[in-house]
């Protein structure tokens, strides 16, 4: 059991390392939809179309940092690791490849 806390504690800096990540990512994209719109309506169009393109990325980025936020509370609650469905372990090499998991791949598929 000390071997598999030590490996969570490892995916634990992982999700904390990508949430970060996320968040700067986040807040980027934030400040670069705020900016004032041209006064030429053709630039006008090209940089709404560019904000929905930053908006889709932004919203795909925050469902992301939820999924990982869950995580980390599993981690801390003691939950990490079993599966939502069945209650069965989850293998490390599936958290390994998908540290968010919440469900066994037998459950997943």
């Amino acid at each position: 059991m000390e071997g598999l806390m030590n490996e969570f504690a490892g995916i634990e800096e992982q999700l904390k390392a990508r949430l970060a990540d996320i968040m700067g990512r986040s807040r980027e994209i934030e400040d670069d939809l705020r900016h004032p719109l041209d006064d030429d309506l053709e630039e006008q169009a090209i940089d709404l179309a560019d904000d929905e393109a930053l908006e889709g990325i932004d919203d795909v980025l925050l469902a992301e940092a939820r999924q990982i936020r869950f995580a980390l509370a599993r981690i801390a609650n003691g939950t990490y690791g079993t599966c939502a469905n069945c209650g069965e372990a989850i293998a490390p090499e599936r958290l390994k490849a998908r540290p968010i998991a919440t469900r066994c791949i037998k459950c997943a598929a």
